[in-house]
């Protein structure tokens, strides 16, 4: 289920909805400030899951909140403000990364179709998995990455992912599937170079 504004958010969205039909922009960008105060931090740690260098993650961020202003008027309220500058942020953030032309480890859909690794096998406890598995995720792709944390560490609906990255959520389910079997296959090899 996608989270819905609450309705002070309703509320200083027709405002500033009223004030760009209007032509007031400079009043709009005031009462927009609102939502630049509260979500600028979760939008910074947003972008900085997806690119990292922390400057960079800045300026995304801004050109987010830049480009939800400039495109207010296409804001329907199907989703929250915060998911919605995610979703922007999230774009602004795979285009970045698009431009850098960063190579990510990629282990073949079939490989992990044909592995008989369990997902039980990723739950266990110990200290080792935990770092591996933090080692693993790092060398994901951005947009892996971000499924796995906007699921598995900020405990986001899959309805809500998919509005943020533009995908079905039955898809979702799926990737969220191959992505456990990759992270374990990258586990267990690094374990294996390990011994």
């Amino acid at each position: 289920m996608i989270q819905k504004a609450n309705n002070d958010e309703q509320r200083r969205v027709s405002a500033i909805a009223d004030l760009l039909s209007e032509g007031d922009r400079k009043a709009a960008a005031a009462e927009y400030a609102y939502f630049v105060r509260r979500y600028s931090q979760q939008v910074l740690d947003f972008t900085a899951r997806m690119v990292s260098n922390r400057a960079d993650a800045e300026e995304l961020a801004q050109n987010a909140f830049v480009k939800a202003f400039n495109r207010f008027e296409t804001f329907e309220g199907r989703a929250s403000f915060l998911t919605w500058i995610s979703r922007i942020a999230y774009n602004e953030s795979i285009n970045h990364l698009r431009r850098r032309k960063l190579c990510w480890v990629n282990i073949d859909d079939a490989q992990i179709a044909d592995s008989d690794i369990a997902d039980d096998e990723l739950s266990t406890g110990r200290e080792e998995r935990i770092s591996l598995m933090e080692n693993a995720l790092d060398c994901l792709p951005p947009d892996e990455r971000m499924l796995v944390q906007l699921y598995y560490y900020e405990d986001k609906p899959l309805q809500e992912i998919a509005f943020i990255m533009d995908a079905e959520a039955n898809a979702l389910a799926v990737r969220l599937h191959r992505i456990r079997k990759k992270l374990l296959m990258m586990i267990k090899h690094k374990e294996n170079e390990q011994v």
